[in-house]
């Protein structure tokens, strides 16, 4: 599959404003729902702003203390988080498109990651080595409602280094789930991780029929 393209199969992702409106091509021949999901603070609105071709929804409201004392604590310069969704759009190939749904990553929004999952096709888990145990409950929650995903480890500029072996040890990922390393400000290597979820859903979908 290639990259992102736009209605004259450009990249779109550069330059968007608000006047911006952009349709889906007349290519396509499928949708998908996909779920971006996480931790808060691991780079779910980020790595959806970077790959949306049109302008991303993004509910990321100022952390106030108040909510501080509710959430599990991240670091100093995490000072909003995603109170609702985030929501973008990217087109594969020109065939089928991605509706990107990121979730929120504290506990206390549990009902609403719940609704936003109904009728998810997928999800891409994104973890951070500095902190794995945070994911634990994201991938947890994608078992119990048996919502097929892939994991992408972010890369932060003081990312821990594991093998994979270590990775999916820790995670306790099944052996047919894909694991990658991304950077979710890279628009090329995002993409990528998405790829990787959908290869997945193709494979799984193929060897259940």
């Amino acid at each position: 599959m290639d990259d992102t393209h736009g209605m004259n199969g450009t990249d779109t992702t550069d330059d968007l404003d608000d006047a911006t409106v952009m349709y889906v091509q007349p290519s396509v021949s499928g949708a998908a729902k996909i779920l971006v999901v996480g931790p808060m603070g691991v780079g779910k609105t980020t790595l959806i702003g970077t790959v949306s071709e049109i302008k991303p929804l993004s509910t990321e409201a100022t952390m106030s203390r108040a909510g501080a004392r509710l959430d599990t604590p991240v670091r100093p310069s995490k000072t909003t988080t995603t109170v609702a969704l985030d929501f973008g759009r990217i087109t594969l190939g020109g065939e089928l498109v991605l509706y990107l749904f990121g979730t929120p990553g504290q506990q206390r929004f549990l009902p609403a990651w719940k609704d936003l999952a109904r009728g998810a096709l997928g999800a891409l888990a994104l973890v951070d080595t500095r902190d794995l145990e945070a994911s634990f409950d994201a991938i947890g929650h994608l078992e119990d409602l048996d919502v097929p995903f892939s994991v992408a480890v972010n890369s932060f500029p003081d990312s821990v280094l594991h093998s994979e072996e270590d990775l999916r040890s820790a995670l306790d990922l099944l052996p047919h789930t894909p694991l990658v390393i991304c950077d979710a400000r890279e628009h090329h290597s995002s993409v990528k991780a998405l790829i990787s979820l959908v290869s997945h859903l193709i494979e799984t979908a193929t060897e259940a029929t």
